[in-house]
């Protein structure tokens, strides 16, 4: 399975991958619709992003997320019906939600962050299994 992995020691807190991601998914510059977040920390940034853990998938009533055949959770938009379960019961704080939409949506490693990362901190990798990887997936 191929995750997004980061390390704290190459980023340089752009923000570009978070602005990235915004602009990719949502079409807009605005950083709090991005899926991946970097937070500055007394030593440096870390990340925060779905490791593809399953937990959300777990207590959806609708069964609106799912793991593809990659392993990635994903989200089928029209079973979604906007309850939040998944947002508040993500052990990481990874999974959002667009209040506009009344819909979740988290990182899908699609990867798009990784190229323009000024620093080279985040990459595409491959594990195993999501359930086993540490929580920023560094490499």
């Amino acid at each position: 399975m191929k995750v997004l992995a980061f390390d704290p020691q190459k980023c340089q807190g752009a923000h570009v991958c978070e602005a990235t991601c915004a602009q990719t998914w949502f079409k807009t510059s605005d950083i709090a619709r991005s899926s991946i977040h970097i937070r500055a920390q007394e030593d440096g940034f870390a990340a925060a992003f779905c490791i593809q853990c399953g937990k959300c998938i777990e207590v959806c009533p609708t069964e609106a997320l799912y793991y593809n055949k990659q392993g990635i959770v994903m989200l089928k938009k029209a079973l979604c019906v906007g309850c939040m379960s998944c947002v508040g019961f993500c052990p990481y704080g990874v999974m959002d939600y667009a209040p506009q939409e009344a819909l979740a949506f988290k990182c899908v490693a699609c990867g798009q962050c990784v190229k323009p990362c000024p620093g080279q901190a985040l990459k595409i990798v491959e594990v195993e299994e999501a359930s086993t990887a540490v929580w920023t997936w560094q490499f």
